[in-house]
Protein backbone atom coordinates (compact mmCIF):
# COMPACT_ATOMS: atom_id res chain seq x y z
CA UNK A 1 0.00 0.00 0.00
CA UNK A 2 1.39 3.39 -1.01
CA UNK A 3 0.06 6.22 1.10
CA UNK A 4 1.47 9.74 0.89
CA UNK A 5 0.31 13.26 1.53
CA UNK A 6 -0.25 15.31 -1.64
CA UNK A 7 3.24 16.85 -1.60
CA UNK A 8 4.93 13.46 -1.22
CA UNK A 9 3.11 11.20 -3.65
CA UNK A 10 3.54 13.05 -6.96
CA UNK A 11 6.58 11.03 -7.91
CA UNK A 12 4.21 8.26 -8.92
CA UNK A 13 2.79 10.42 -11.72
CA UNK A 14 5.58 12.30 -13.52
CA UNK A 15 3.13 13.74 -16.06
CA UNK A 16 0.42 14.47 -13.52
CA UNK A 17 0.10 17.17 -10.88
CA UNK A 18 -3.39 16.92 -9.26
CA UNK A 19 -5.12 20.21 -8.68
CA UNK A 20 -4.67 21.25 -5.04
CA UNK A 21 -6.75 24.35 -4.21
CA UNK A 22 -5.89 26.26 -1.06
CA UNK A 23 -9.21 25.24 0.45
CA UNK A 24 -10.05 21.78 -0.81
CA UNK A 25 -13.62 21.55 -2.10
CA UNK A 26 -13.34 18.30 -4.02
CA UNK A 27 -16.14 16.53 -2.21
CA UNK A 28 -18.65 19.36 -1.89
CA UNK A 29 -21.40 20.61 -4.18
CA UNK A 30 -21.26 24.12 -2.68
CA UNK A 31 -19.29 25.72 -5.53
CA UNK A 32 -21.73 24.33 -8.05
CA UNK A 33 -24.62 26.37 -6.64
CA UNK A 34 -23.18 29.44 -8.36
CA UNK A 35 -22.35 27.73 -11.66
CA UNK A 36 -24.60 27.73 -14.76
CA UNK A 37 -26.39 24.43 -15.44
CA UNK A 38 -24.95 22.68 -12.35
CA UNK A 39 -27.20 24.75 -10.08
CA UNK A 40 -30.40 23.62 -11.77
CA UNK A 41 -30.82 20.75 -9.32
CA UNK A 42 -28.96 20.33 -6.05
CA UNK A 43 -27.98 16.72 -5.46
CA UNK A 44 -26.51 15.99 -2.04
CA UNK A 45 -24.03 13.45 -3.45
CA UNK A 46 -22.43 15.91 -5.88
CA UNK A 47 -18.83 17.15 -5.87
CA UNK A 48 -16.95 20.24 -7.04
CA UNK A 49 -17.28 21.13 -10.73
CA UNK A 50 -14.38 23.57 -10.48
CA UNK A 51 -12.03 20.86 -9.29
CA UNK A 52 -13.25 18.52 -12.04
CA UNK A 53 -12.71 21.25 -14.64
CA UNK A 54 -9.14 21.82 -13.50
CA UNK A 55 -8.31 18.13 -13.58
CA UNK A 56 -9.82 17.59 -17.03
CA UNK A 57 -7.96 20.58 -18.47
CA UNK A 58 -4.74 19.37 -16.92
CA UNK A 59 -5.10 15.84 -18.27
CA UNK A 60 -6.23 17.12 -21.65
CA UNK A 61 -2.80 18.76 -21.91
CA UNK A 62 -1.34 15.31 -21.21
CA UNK A 63 -3.29 13.84 -24.13
CA UNK A 64 -6.24 12.39 -22.21
CA UNK A 65 -9.40 13.45 -24.06
CA UNK A 66 -12.01 10.80 -23.21
CA UNK A 67 -13.42 11.14 -19.70
CA UNK A 68 -15.75 8.64 -18.06
CA UNK A 69 -17.76 8.78 -14.82
CA UNK A 70 -19.44 5.47 -13.84
CA UNK A 71 -21.28 7.19 -10.94
CA UNK A 72 -22.18 10.41 -12.73
CA UNK A 73 -24.93 11.54 -10.35
CA UNK A 74 -26.49 14.79 -11.57
CA UNK A 75 -23.88 15.19 -14.30
CA UNK A 76 -20.96 17.21 -12.92
CA UNK A 77 -18.19 15.39 -14.78
CA UNK A 78 -19.92 15.17 -18.16
CA UNK A 79 -20.96 18.83 -18.07
CA UNK A 80 -17.39 19.85 -17.33
CA UNK A 81 -16.14 17.50 -20.03
CA UNK A 82 -18.28 19.37 -22.57
CA UNK A 83 -16.98 22.71 -21.32
CA UNK A 84 -13.37 21.53 -21.60
CA UNK A 85 -13.80 20.23 -25.13
CA UNK A 86 -13.30 16.50 -24.48
CA UNK A 87 -15.50 13.48 -25.07
CA UNK A 88 -17.48 12.59 -21.94
CA UNK A 89 -19.66 9.64 -20.95
CA UNK A 90 -21.45 8.92 -17.70
CA UNK A 91 -23.50 6.16 -16.10
CA UNK A 92 -26.02 6.55 -13.29
CA UNK A 93 -28.18 3.69 -11.93
CA UNK A 94 -30.65 5.87 -9.99
CA UNK A 95 -33.50 6.40 -12.51
CA UNK A 96 -34.57 9.82 -11.21
CA UNK A 97 -31.04 11.22 -10.95
CA UNK A 98 -30.10 9.80 -14.36
CA UNK A 99 -33.03 11.72 -15.80
CA UNK A 100 -31.82 14.90 -14.08
CA UNK A 101 -28.34 14.47 -15.56
CA UNK A 102 -29.64 13.79 -19.07
CA UNK A 103 -31.91 16.83 -18.85
CA UNK A 104 -29.05 19.10 -17.83
CA UNK A 105 -27.32 18.05 -21.05
CA UNK A 106 -30.19 19.63 -23.02
CA UNK A 107 -28.77 23.13 -22.42
CA UNK A 108 -28.13 23.48 -26.18
CA UNK A 109 -31.84 24.18 -26.78
CA UNK A 110 -32.67 27.73 -27.82
CA UNK A 111 -33.05 29.70 -24.55
CA UNK A 112 -35.89 31.92 -25.78
CA UNK A 113 -37.82 28.98 -27.22
CA UNK A 114 -37.51 27.15 -23.90
CA UNK A 115 -38.51 30.22 -21.91
CA UNK A 116 -41.62 30.75 -24.05
CA UNK A 117 -42.53 27.05 -23.79
CA UNK A 118 -42.22 27.00 -20.00
CA UNK A 119 -43.95 30.34 -19.43
CA UNK A 120 -46.82 29.13 -21.60
CA UNK A 121 -47.01 26.09 -19.35
CA UNK A 122 -47.14 28.43 -16.34
CA UNK A 123 -49.97 30.50 -17.84
CA UNK A 124 -51.94 27.35 -18.55
CA UNK A 125 -51.43 26.19 -14.96
CA UNK A 126 -52.82 29.46 -13.62
CA UNK A 127 -56.02 28.92 -15.60
CA UNK A 128 -56.64 25.44 -14.24
CA UNK A 129 -57.06 24.98 -10.47
CA UNK A 130 -55.11 22.05 -9.10
CA UNK A 131 -56.10 19.47 -6.52
CA UNK A 132 -54.59 17.90 -3.42
CA UNK A 133 -56.30 14.58 -4.07
CA UNK A 134 -54.33 11.46 -4.95
CA UNK A 135 -51.02 12.45 -3.38
CA UNK A 136 -49.28 10.16 -0.88
CA UNK A 137 -49.09 11.19 2.81
CA UNK A 138 -45.50 12.46 2.51
CA UNK A 139 -46.59 15.12 0.03
CA UNK A 140 -49.65 16.28 1.98
CA UNK A 141 -47.46 16.60 5.08
CA UNK A 142 -44.78 18.58 3.26
CA UNK A 143 -46.97 21.14 1.48
CA UNK A 144 -49.81 23.35 2.60
CA UNK A 145 -53.05 22.94 0.68
CA UNK A 146 -52.67 26.25 -1.17
CA UNK A 147 -49.11 25.43 -2.25
CA UNK A 148 -49.93 21.89 -3.29
CA UNK A 149 -52.88 23.08 -5.39
CA UNK A 150 -50.53 25.32 -7.36
CA UNK A 151 -47.85 22.67 -7.68
CA UNK A 152 -50.47 20.23 -8.91
CA UNK A 153 -51.67 22.68 -11.56
CA UNK A 154 -48.07 23.01 -12.80
CA UNK A 155 -47.69 19.25 -12.84
CA UNK A 156 -50.90 18.80 -14.82
CA UNK A 157 -49.91 21.54 -17.25
CA UNK A 158 -46.64 19.71 -17.86
CA UNK A 159 -48.28 16.31 -18.22
CA UNK A 160 -50.70 17.40 -20.95
CA UNK A 161 -47.76 18.38 -23.17
CA UNK A 162 -45.10 15.96 -21.92
CA UNK A 163 -43.63 14.14 -24.90
CA UNK A 164 -40.05 13.43 -23.84
CA UNK A 165 -38.71 16.27 -25.98
CA UNK A 166 -35.83 18.42 -24.65
CA UNK A 167 -38.20 21.32 -23.97
CA UNK A 168 -40.58 19.07 -22.07
CA UNK A 169 -37.77 17.56 -20.01
CA UNK A 170 -36.30 20.96 -19.17
CA UNK A 171 -39.70 22.11 -17.92
CA UNK A 172 -39.96 18.91 -15.84
CA UNK A 173 -36.60 19.62 -14.25
CA UNK A 174 -37.61 23.20 -13.45
CA UNK A 175 -40.67 21.92 -11.61
CA UNK A 176 -38.72 19.18 -9.81
CA UNK A 177 -36.10 21.67 -8.66
CA UNK A 178 -38.52 24.04 -6.90
CA UNK A 179 -40.37 21.48 -4.78
CA UNK A 180 -38.19 21.76 -1.69
CA UNK A 181 -38.11 25.55 -1.65
CA UNK A 182 -41.92 25.61 -1.82
CA UNK A 183 -42.35 23.27 1.14
CA UNK A 184 -43.03 24.70 4.58
CA UNK A 185 -41.30 21.79 6.36
CA UNK A 186 -37.70 20.64 6.68
CA UNK A 187 -36.54 19.44 3.28
CA UNK A 188 -32.77 19.89 3.41
CA UNK A 189 -30.80 18.20 0.63
CA UNK A 190 -29.97 15.21 2.75
CA UNK A 191 -31.82 11.94 2.67
CA UNK A 192 -34.48 12.73 5.26
CA UNK A 193 -37.54 14.96 5.02
CA UNK A 194 -38.63 16.41 8.36
CA UNK A 195 -42.39 17.13 8.33
CA UNK A 196 -42.30 18.32 11.97
CA UNK A 197 -39.73 21.04 11.29
CA UNK A 198 -41.29 24.20 9.88
CA UNK A 199 -39.61 26.97 7.87
CA UNK A 200 -40.07 30.66 8.62
CA UNK A 201 -40.98 31.40 5.00
CA UNK A 202 -41.66 29.52 1.78
CA UNK A 203 -41.81 30.48 -1.89
CA UNK A 204 -44.97 30.64 -4.00
CA UNK A 205 -44.81 27.85 -6.64
CA UNK A 206 -45.75 30.09 -9.57
CA UNK A 207 -43.13 32.70 -8.64
CA UNK A 208 -40.52 30.00 -7.98
CA UNK A 209 -41.21 28.32 -11.32
CA UNK A 210 -40.93 31.56 -13.27
CA UNK A 211 -37.70 32.48 -11.48
CA UNK A 212 -36.25 29.05 -12.23
CA UNK A 213 -37.23 29.27 -15.90
CA UNK A 214 -35.51 32.61 -16.33
CA UNK A 215 -32.44 31.34 -14.49
CA UNK A 216 -32.26 28.23 -16.67
CA UNK A 217 -32.71 30.10 -19.94
CA UNK A 218 -30.04 32.57 -18.88
CA UNK A 219 -27.67 29.74 -17.99
CA UNK A 220 -28.31 28.12 -21.36
CA UNK A 221 -27.31 31.32 -23.13
CA UNK A 222 -24.14 31.58 -21.05
CA UNK A 223 -23.15 27.97 -21.61
CA UNK A 224 -23.78 28.22 -25.34
CA UNK A 225 -21.23 31.05 -25.50
CA UNK A 226 -18.67 29.08 -23.49
CA UNK A 227 -18.73 25.46 -24.57
CA UNK A 228 -16.56 24.16 -27.35
CA UNK A 229 -16.77 20.39 -26.87
CA UNK A 230 -18.67 17.43 -28.28
CA UNK A 231 -22.05 16.44 -26.84
CA UNK A 232 -21.76 14.28 -23.73
CA UNK A 233 -23.96 11.31 -22.93
CA UNK A 234 -25.50 9.80 -19.78
CA UNK A 235 -27.01 6.33 -19.61
CA UNK A 236 -29.07 4.80 -16.81
CA UNK A 237 -26.85 1.82 -16.24
CA UNK A 238 -24.98 -0.28 -13.68
CA UNK A 239 -21.33 0.63 -12.97
CA UNK A 240 -20.69 -3.00 -12.04
CA UNK A 241 -20.85 -3.92 -15.71
CA UNK A 242 -20.44 -0.69 -17.73
CA UNK A 243 -22.14 -2.73 -20.43
CA UNK A 244 -22.59 0.00 -23.06
CA UNK A 245 -19.09 1.49 -22.76
CA UNK A 246 -16.70 0.43 -25.51
CA UNK A 247 -13.67 -1.57 -24.44
CA UNK A 248 -10.54 0.57 -23.84
CA UNK A 249 -12.49 3.78 -24.49
CA UNK A 250 -11.68 5.92 -21.44
CA UNK A 251 -8.26 7.42 -20.78
CA UNK A 252 -9.47 9.46 -17.79
CA UNK A 253 -11.94 8.31 -15.12
CA UNK A 254 -13.22 10.81 -12.55
CA UNK A 255 -15.88 9.65 -10.14
CA UNK A 256 -17.08 9.35 -6.56
CA UNK A 257 -18.69 6.00 -5.76
CA UNK A 258 -21.24 5.74 -2.95
CA UNK A 259 -19.56 5.83 0.45
CA UNK A 260 -20.10 2.87 2.75
CA UNK A 261 -21.74 5.10 5.36
CA UNK A 262 -25.33 3.82 5.42
CA UNK A 263 -26.60 6.76 3.38
CA UNK A 264 -29.69 5.74 1.41
CA UNK A 265 -29.31 7.32 -2.02
CA UNK A 266 -32.74 5.98 -2.95
CA UNK A 267 -34.40 7.92 -0.14
CA UNK A 268 -32.64 11.15 -1.17
CA UNK A 269 -35.22 11.78 -3.91
CA UNK A 270 -38.29 10.29 -2.22
CA UNK A 271 -39.99 13.71 -2.06
CA UNK A 272 -39.65 14.38 -5.77
CA UNK A 273 -40.53 10.83 -6.84
CA UNK A 274 -43.60 10.86 -4.59
CA UNK A 275 -44.79 14.16 -6.04
CA UNK A 276 -44.50 12.91 -9.62
CA UNK A 277 -46.27 9.65 -8.80
CA UNK A 278 -43.25 7.43 -9.43
CA UNK A 279 -43.65 5.88 -5.98
CA UNK A 280 -46.48 5.81 -3.46
CA UNK A 281 -44.36 5.40 -0.36
CA UNK A 282 -41.02 4.52 1.18
CA UNK A 283 -41.54 0.81 0.58
CA UNK A 284 -41.67 1.28 -3.20
CA UNK A 285 -38.04 2.45 -3.28
CA UNK A 286 -36.76 -1.11 -3.03
CA UNK A 287 -37.95 -2.14 -6.48
CA UNK A 288 -37.87 1.25 -8.22
CA UNK A 289 -34.40 2.40 -7.08
CA UNK A 290 -32.46 0.38 -4.51
CA UNK A 291 -32.10 -2.77 -6.59
CA UNK A 292 -30.06 -0.79 -9.13
CA UNK A 293 -27.61 0.73 -6.64
CA UNK A 294 -24.28 -0.25 -5.09
CA UNK A 295 -25.13 -1.88 -1.77
CA UNK A 296 -23.75 0.84 0.50
CA UNK A 297 -26.68 0.99 2.93
CA UNK A 298 -28.37 -1.53 5.20
CA UNK A 299 -31.65 -0.78 3.41
CA UNK A 300 -30.05 -2.10 0.23
CA UNK A 301 -29.16 -5.55 1.57
CA UNK A 302 -32.43 -6.70 3.11
CA UNK A 303 -32.62 -9.56 0.61
CA UNK A 304 -28.99 -10.60 1.06
CA UNK A 305 -28.64 -11.02 4.83
CA UNK A 306 -28.32 -14.79 4.59
CA UNK A 307 -25.85 -14.73 1.70
CA UNK A 308 -22.85 -12.89 3.14
CA UNK A 309 -20.78 -16.01 3.86
CA UNK A 310 -21.31 -17.26 0.32
CA UNK A 311 -20.39 -13.85 -1.12
CA UNK A 312 -17.13 -13.92 0.86
CA UNK A 313 -16.13 -17.02 -1.08
CA UNK A 314 -16.30 -15.24 -4.44
CA UNK A 315 -12.79 -15.09 -5.99
CA UNK A 316 -13.22 -11.39 -6.83
CA UNK A 317 -12.82 -10.65 -3.10
CA UNK A 318 -9.65 -12.72 -2.72
CA UNK A 319 -7.29 -9.68 -2.56
CA UNK A 320 -8.98 -8.43 0.62
CA UNK A 321 -10.64 -11.65 1.83
CA UNK A 322 -8.72 -12.18 5.08
CA UNK A 323 -9.14 -8.57 6.19
CA UNK A 324 -12.79 -8.46 5.12
CA UNK A 325 -13.59 -11.71 6.97
CA UNK A 326 -11.98 -10.27 10.10
CA UNK A 327 -14.09 -7.09 9.94
CA UNK A 328 -17.17 -9.14 9.06
CA UNK A 329 -16.75 -11.24 12.21
CA UNK A 330 -16.15 -8.16 14.36
CA UNK A 331 -19.24 -6.43 13.00
CA UNK A 332 -21.38 -9.54 13.38
CA UNK A 333 -20.39 -9.85 17.04
CA UNK A 334 -20.58 -6.13 17.82
CA UNK A 335 -24.09 -5.69 16.41
CA UNK A 336 -25.44 -7.85 19.26
CA UNK A 337 -24.43 -5.10 21.70
CA UNK A 338 -26.49 -2.45 19.88
CA UNK A 339 -30.24 -2.02 20.03
CA UNK A 340 -30.68 -1.49 16.31
CA UNK A 341 -28.64 -4.59 15.42
CA UNK A 342 -28.01 -3.19 11.97
CA UNK A 343 -26.49 -5.72 9.54
CA UNK A 344 -23.33 -3.72 8.85
CA UNK A 345 -21.43 -6.98 8.47
CA UNK A 346 -23.54 -7.97 5.46
CA UNK A 347 -23.46 -4.42 4.11
CA UNK A 348 -19.64 -4.36 4.18
CA UNK A 349 -19.34 -7.66 2.32
CA UNK A 350 -21.97 -6.69 -0.26
CA UNK A 351 -20.42 -3.26 -0.79
CA UNK A 352 -16.92 -4.51 -1.53
CA UNK A 353 -18.29 -7.33 -3.66
CA UNK A 354 -20.08 -4.76 -5.80
CA UNK A 355 -17.03 -2.49 -5.96
CA UNK A 356 -14.78 -5.39 -6.93
CA UNK A 357 -16.97 -5.82 -10.00
CA UNK A 358 -16.79 -2.07 -10.66
CA UNK A 359 -12.98 -2.30 -10.75
CA UNK A 360 -13.15 -5.20 -13.20
CA UNK A 361 -15.53 -3.21 -15.40
CA UNK A 362 -13.27 -0.15 -15.25
CA UNK A 363 -10.27 -2.23 -16.27
CA UNK A 364 -12.19 -3.35 -19.35
CA UNK A 365 -13.26 0.14 -20.46
CA UNK A 366 -10.06 2.03 -19.53
CA UNK A 367 -7.00 2.26 -21.76
CA UNK A 368 -3.71 0.80 -20.59
CA UNK A 369 -2.41 4.28 -19.78
CA UNK A 370 -5.58 5.59 -18.18
CA UNK A 371 -5.63 7.72 -15.05
CA UNK A 372 -8.41 6.97 -12.57
CA UNK A 373 -9.39 9.32 -9.73
CA UNK A 374 -11.97 8.38 -7.11
CA UNK A 375 -13.17 10.77 -4.42
CA UNK A 376 -13.72 8.47 -1.45
CA UNK A 377 -14.00 8.30 2.32
CA UNK A 378 -13.35 5.55 4.85
CA UNK A 379 -15.92 4.21 7.27
CA UNK A 380 -16.30 2.90 10.84
CA UNK A 381 -19.69 1.22 11.40
CA UNK A 382 -20.17 0.50 15.10
CA UNK A 383 -16.69 1.97 15.61
CA UNK A 384 -14.92 -0.73 13.56
CA UNK A 385 -12.68 0.93 11.00
CA UNK A 386 -12.94 -0.05 7.33
CA UNK A 387 -9.84 1.13 5.36
CA UNK A 388 -11.71 1.81 2.12
CA UNK A 389 -8.77 3.43 0.32
CA UNK A 390 -6.49 0.44 0.99
CA UNK A 391 -9.04 -2.16 -0.04
CA UNK A 392 -10.04 -0.25 -3.17
CA UNK A 393 -6.38 -0.03 -4.12
CA UNK A 394 -5.88 -3.77 -3.71
CA UNK A 395 -9.01 -4.52 -5.74
CA UNK A 396 -7.77 -2.16 -8.48
CA UNK A 397 -4.39 -3.92 -8.67
CA UNK A 398 -6.09 -7.32 -8.75
CA UNK A 399 -8.30 -6.10 -11.61
CA UNK A 400 -5.20 -5.27 -13.66
CA UNK A 401 -4.28 -1.67 -12.86
CA UNK A 402 -0.62 -0.91 -12.17
CA UNK A 403 -0.42 1.25 -9.06
CA UNK A 404 -2.40 3.40 -6.66
CA UNK A 405 -1.92 6.20 -4.17
CA UNK A 406 -4.21 7.91 -1.69
CA UNK A 407 -4.17 11.68 -1.18
CA UNK A 408 -6.00 12.79 1.95
CA UNK A 409 -7.89 16.06 1.53
CA UNK A 410 -9.69 16.45 4.84
CA UNK A 411 -10.44 14.86 8.20
CA UNK A 412 -13.95 13.69 9.02
CA UNK A 413 -15.78 12.89 12.24
CA UNK A 414 -14.09 15.79 14.04
CA UNK A 415 -16.55 18.70 13.93
CA UNK A 416 -19.63 17.17 15.53
CA UNK A 417 -17.96 14.38 17.49
CA UNK A 418 -19.97 11.42 16.29
CA UNK A 419 -22.08 10.10 19.13
CA UNK A 420 -21.59 6.48 18.16
CA UNK A 421 -17.79 6.33 17.92
CA UNK A 422 -14.65 8.48 17.97
CA UNK A 423 -12.71 6.71 15.23
CA UNK A 424 -10.82 9.30 13.13
CA UNK A 425 -12.02 9.25 9.53
CA UNK A 426 -10.84 11.00 6.41
CA UNK A 427 -11.76 11.80 2.84
CA UNK A 428 -9.55 12.11 -0.18
CA UNK A 429 -8.63 11.11 -3.70
CA UNK A 430 -7.56 7.64 -4.74
CA UNK A 431 -5.30 7.90 -7.80
CA UNK A 432 -4.98 4.73 -9.87
CA UNK A 433 -2.76 4.29 -12.91
CA UNK A 434 -3.67 1.83 -15.65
Amino acid sequence: MIRREASQQMWLFPDHQPVAPQVDLTSTFVDNLALPIHRWFRYSAGFSALWVRGLIEQEKANGRCRVFDPFVGSGTVVLEGELCGVQALGLEPHPFIARVARTKLQWREDPLTFQNYALSMLQQAKKRPGTVNGYPPLITRCFSENVLVRLDSLRHSHLVRADGSPLSELAWLALASILRECSQVGTAQWQYVLPNKHKVRTVDPYAAFETKIRLMSGDMAVRQRQTRGPIASVQQEDARTCRTITEKWADLVITSPPYMNNYDYADATRLEMSFFGEIKGWGDLQDTVRRYLIRSCTQHIVRFEGEARAILEDPVLRPIASELVDRYNQLEQTREKHGGRKPYHTMAVSYFHDMAHVWLALRRVATSGALVCLVIGDSAPYGIHIPVEQWFGKLAIAAGFKSYSFEKTRDRNVKWKNRKHRVPLCEGRLWVVG
